[in-house]
């Protein structure tokens, strides 16, 4: 039986895929104490990384915005596949996204909202975090947003 978190998701219309594996030598979530870390998520799905480039050169802020909203999808894929129920999710504390970026471009936190908003409406009051939006030259294979999280859980 799903929980709360599960069922809101169902009524946003979002399943979790499973969760991505590593693209290198780290682990995707650690628990540590009361908290959940997950390492940072690109904007992947069942075809593969659905945004690359560079926002400020091409890719715009309303598709880099559905790419950061898909990684928070991958960071609950992650939280789900270490706690085995969402609903031990106390918290989404922190938010960091990573946008590749132009030297000019400085709307990173529009982009990053797509995270954001994402995890309020999942998540409700629960979702509500502390946050940096981050401009970057390059990100892990060409990706134009990467998001990870600090999660306390229960």
């Amino acid at each position: 039986m799903a929980g709360q978190i599960e069922a809101k998701l169902a009524e946003l219309g979002v399943t979790l895929p499973s969760p991505n594996p590593p693209a290198a030598n780290y682990v995707p979530a650690v628990v540590s104490g009361s908290y959940l870390y997950v390492s940072g998520q690109l904007p992947i799905d069942a075809n593969g990384l659905t945004l690359k480039g560079t926002l400020g050169a091409g890719v715009s802020i309303e598709d880099a915005q559905e790419a950061a909203k898909l990684c928070a999808i991958n960071i609950l894929a992650q939280a789900r596949a270490v706690l085995g129920d969402l609903d031990r999710v106390v918290r989404v504390v922190k938010l960091v996204g990573f946008v590749a970026s132009t030297a000019d471009f400085g709307d990173q936190p529009k982009v990053v909202n797509g995270a954001s908003d994402f995890m309020v409406a999942a998540l409700g009051d629960k979702g509500r975090h502390a946050r940096s939006a981050v401009g970057v030259a390059a990100l892990p294979f060409g990706a134009a947003v990467e998001v990870e999280a600090v999660i306390e859980i229960a």
